[in-house]
């Protein structure tokens, strides 16, 4: 069964890189300004279709010990940010399948969903990757890209949010 978010949810992609943590930690502040919950995803998809067929069975990976190698990741991400001030409000959800899928379901009726993005200053890459511009492209509720530190990471400003807005007449 999907567990989708409720509307008083900000939906987190994680997938261990420094812009996701930076997404991560923007949501954590908006949360507090808005009194909602994180909803902090993980999607992964087997790795066997990327092995040779030729390569030794030890090198296979079973899709239980994959799915596990996800889980940890984005414990180990949760932790990396929130270290150990992880309350009731971080909710973790790993889930098997391409990540814009996975992300635009879970996102379903919650607030917003948040991503991170590479900075600017890396030019001979785009900002926003494959899954960030499928979520853009695809999404019903309001996206957030949210640039990876350049150097030392300066504090979040929350946004404001009306009322209004928060109830979905605005």
């Amino acid at each position: 069964m999907t567990e989708f978010a409720d509307g008083n949810t900000i939906v987190v992609g994680v997938d261990g890189s420094e812009a996701s943590m930076a997404a991560l930690r923007w949501a954590a502040e908006q949360a507090r300004a808005l009194g909602t919950g994180i909803v902090a995803v993980h999607a992964w998809e087997p790795a066997g279709a990327r092995i040779a067929p030729y390569a030794p069975a030890s090198a296979r990976r079973t899709v239980d010990e994959q799915r596990l190698e996800a889980a940890q990741l984005l414990a180990a991400t949760i932790r990396e940010v929130f270290g150990s001030r992880i309350d009731g409000t971080v909710r973790a959800v790993v889930m098997e399948g391409p990540p814009a899928r996975v992300l635009l379901r879970q996102a379903r009726g919650a607030l917003l969903l948040a991503l991170g993005r590479r900075s600017h200053r890396q030019y001979e890459l785009p900002a926003i990757g494959a899954v960030g511009r499928e979520c853009l492209r695809h999404a019903t509720i309001p996206v957030v890209a949210v640039p990876a530190a350049d150097g030392p990471v300066s504090p979040l400003r929350a946004v404001e949010v009306s009322p209004l807005a928060r109830s979905g007449a605005a």
